[in-house]
């Protein structure tokens, strides 16, 4: 049997992320999940690749109140602001997205732990950023910040498989996933096409290409080969070295670990090249 064995919420794009054992799925995504992302004065969106020290930032949302914890630094609360005067971000091919702007604080917080100007933006109550309609399932299929979709599924096969052949084997916070199952072969999510947890049902939509935010230890920041040597060997893809399936909520609902997860319609073969 398949089951759900992890769920992983990421308050702020890029930033550390936070385990749950129940949560709430909507059709953006795990609530709250990636609602926010720091960004240039001049609003372009800044991840890992640009400052590997965005690993060590960790944000905790609850009751409307964003926590910062980072080594060396006092914590920061501010509470979250989803409306009101936007402007405009953007974040890979979607221009002018509409945020809010979190205020002088967090500027001040951020901005001395990362050795860079930046600001801390909130996706604007009711925005939708679509989805590459390419792989879309409904028109109106959005996500946050996320880098273009709104969940990313992994199982832990599929990381076993991975870490067999490596010399030093990782962490599954290396692929940043949202929902993690066990229980299938490896890579058995190459071939879902949709699947249903609880009263859920996702469509599995795209191989993730993977990048070199997956090569940055995340609590020394050292960068290594590993995985996308390995990956580029046996994981190769039109996309590129693929590891991890990006996925669309069809509905909302809750989540709990341990909830089932069934194949609710017929596989699609993801074949690689």
């Amino acid at each position: 049997m398949i089951t759900l064995s992890s769920l992983i919420y990421y308050p702020v794009k890029a930033c550390r992320g936070h385990e749950v054992r129940a949560w709430n799925v909507e059709r953006m995504g795990l609530e709250r999940d990636r609602r926010m992302m720091i960004v240039t004065p001049e609003g372009e969106f800044l991840t890992q690749r640009e400052i590997p020290k965005l690993a060590l930032i960790s944000p905790v949302q609850k009751d409307g109140v964003l926590t910062l914890s980072a080594p060396n630094m006092d914590s920061l609360q501010i509470g979250i602001r989803a409306s009101g005067h936007s402007w405009r971000v953007n974040v890979w091919h979607s221009k002018g997205v509409q945020a809010i702007d979190q205020g002088e604080e967090a500027v001040e917080w951020l901005s001395d732990f990362l050795d860079r100007s930046v600001r801390l933006v909130h996706i604007a109550d009711g925005y939708k950023r679509l989805v590459n309609p390419q792989y879309a399932v409904n028109e109106d299929d959005h996500t946050g910040f996320a880098d273009g979709y709104p969940i990313l599924l992994i199982s832990e096969e599929s990381l076993a498989d991975l870490n067999s052949r490596l010399e030093a084997p990782l962490p599954m916070n290396r692929f940043r996933p949202n929902i993690v199952v066990k229980g299938c072969d490896a890579f058995a999510e190459d071939t879902w096409n949709q699947i249903q947890i609880g009263d859920v049902k996702f469509a599995i939509v795209k191989p993730c290409a993977r990048c070199e935010v997956t090569t940055i230890d995340k609590e020394t920041l050292e960068r290594k080969k590993e995985p996308l040597k390995t990956l580029g060997k046996y994981r190769k893809h039109a996309l590129g070295a693929i590891f991890g399936q990006n996925v669309i909520p069809l509905n909302a609902g809750r989540l709990q670990l341990g909830m089932s997860v069934e194949t609710i319609a017929a596989p699609i073969n993801n074949k690689l090249s």
